[in-house]
């Protein structure tokens, strides 16, 4: 059993893309001249007084935007047969990049109308509800299909534009997973998750968009989410916010690739026994207790999850519904066996011996999951770091366990004056096993548009660490 520091297998191939980069403007998250970090901020007047566009619009393409041929027609109206075209997400995929450079975040309906937006939702929710938990991707089996696999993509707008057009669009052979965390930290995390959703109601046997941890009324209100949408849409914040998070509850927890690999934002999860207690005289309710021991835990079957309720704005931590919390708050370890992930206070640690038992199990070759950036990754003992976008942590008998995390240059907004700089990554999995992965890094898209961001970076929490479970909503 190996970890990525100790052997990479050959069957696995790296192709690194290098972008050129703009000409070079300053950095929306570096620090002032005096060394200290920028506060946050979110007004239009900051983001006009402080905005450096892009080389490619001057003040005269800000001033004649109506005139100039290169901007989109706006606002974007919803399909008047309510059926979503090519052309109408690649408008719209045009309209926000255009919108990014151009307009301040309050002006952002004039782009999406907030019925549009509400369209938009509504369709991709009736989809997505009717998913199982654990999406099953089988027909992907003729010989020129691919499966393209996505990590985290935190609100990098032009980064998952620029995966979006390296990988190649969806299409009927070229089917896409997403492994969640489309919100929060990055500045457009709404035109993010908007985008991706017009992929799944225009191709929704080829755009699977799992559920992540920040796919969550706390994280959302702890890192950016909540603000950013309040902040774009104004008085209709709100309503637009609650859209997202009824949409986030319908997101599958998990996707097997043609019956070999399985994909999920943590990873791997529990099996939950529970025991009725003694009723108490005069109450027709049972008291459900779980054994808290940590030796009592044991890895869960596909069963267990497709079972489980994720129907949850925040997945338990505690209670019988402890599986959604698993799948999506869980991180691999280079320690044997299950234990509860302290770090986190929510999820579960497992070893490379439970990689095995997994893979074994359910016959299957790869696990890939997400979750972890550098910053997470520069404190995980025995765990290579995310330069590349990727990490191979586990190598057994049976296959291996890959961790893959595609917003590049991560965070977008960072405290200090050091930046990880690392890179993103995609995968591309093939016929006619699809187990053996071609690794795609890249780099972020410089200059990005000047944004502020919608939370405290000083301040927050980093990785997710030492969660605020009081706040969160009670376990169910």
């Amino acid at each position: 059993m190996l970890s990525q520091s100790d052997s990479l297998n050959t069957d696995s191939t790296t192709t690194t893309t290098t972008i050129i980069a703009a000409t070079a403007a300053t950095d929306s998250n570096s620090p002032s001249p005096d060394g200290n970090p920028k506060p946050p901020s979110s007004s239009d007047e900051d983001f006009f007084s402080s905005a450096s566009f892009a080389s490619s619009y001057s003040s005269d393409d800000n001033q004649n935007q109506n005139q100039n041929p290169s901007s989109p027609a706006i606002p974007i109206s919803w399909p008047i047969d309510g059926n979503l075209t090519r052309d109408w997400v690649m408008d719209l995929m045009q309209a926000f990049e255009w919108g990014s450079r151009i307009i301040p975040p309050s002006e952002f309906p004039s782009i999406l109308p907030v019925q549009v937006v509400d369209s938009l939702i509504l369709s991709a929710s009736r989809i997505l509800h009717k998913e199982p938990n654990c999406v099953r991707i089988d027909g992907c089996g003729s010989a020129d299909s691919s499966v393209v696999v996505v990590g985290d993509v935190h609100g990098q707008l032009h980064d998952v534009v620029f995966l979006l057009r390296d990988a190649g669009f969806p299409a009927d052979n070229r089917f896409f997973v997403f492994n969640g965390d489309y919100v929060d930290r990055g500045a457009w995390g709404l035109e993010t998750f908007l985008l991706l959703l017009a992929w799944k109601v225009y191709m929704p046997h080829r755009v699977y968009l799992l559920r992540g941890n920040h796919e969550s009324k706390y994280c959302t209100s702890v890192y950016g989410f909540e603000k950013e949408v309040l902040t774009k849409y104004g008085e209709k914040g709100k309503h637009v916010y609650r859209k997202c998070l009824g949409c986030f509850e319908g997101l599958p927890l998990a996707s097997i690739i043609a019956g070999r690999i399985y994909t999920a934002h943590g990873g791997l999860f529990r099996s939950v026994v529970s025991t009725p207690s003694k009723r108490s005289k005069g109450k027709k309710t049972r008291k459900i207790i779980l054994n808290p021991e940590a030796n009592s835990l044991s890895l869960g079957s596909l069963e267990e999850l497709s079972k489980a309720r994720r129907s949850v704005l925040d997945p338990p931590w505690e209670g019988v519904n402890l599986i959604p919390g698993d799948v999506l708050w869980s991180d691999p370890s280079m320690n044997p066996g299950l234990s509860p992930n302290k770090e986190r206070g929510i999820g579960l640690l497992w070893g490379p011996d439970c990689t095995e038992e997994f893979l074994k199990r359910f016959d299957l070759k790869l696990i890939i999951r997400s979750h972890e950036g550098p910053d997470a990754r520069e404190k995980r003992s025995g765990l290579a770091g995310m330069d590349e976008g990727y990490t191979i942590d586990h190598i057994v008998e049976s296959g291996k366990l890959i961790t893959l995390f595609s917003a590049p240059d991560y965070p977008q907004f960072q405290a200090t004056e050091h930046r990880y700089k690392n890179k993103g990554a995609y995968i591309v999995l093939e016929p006619p096993l699809f187990d053996s992965p071609v690794f795609h890094s890249f780099e972020a898209i410089t200059p990005r548009p000047k944004a502020n961001p919608y939370y405290d970076y000083e301040d927050v929490i980093d990785s997710d660490e030492e969660l605020d479970l009081a706040s969160m909503v009670p376990a169910s």
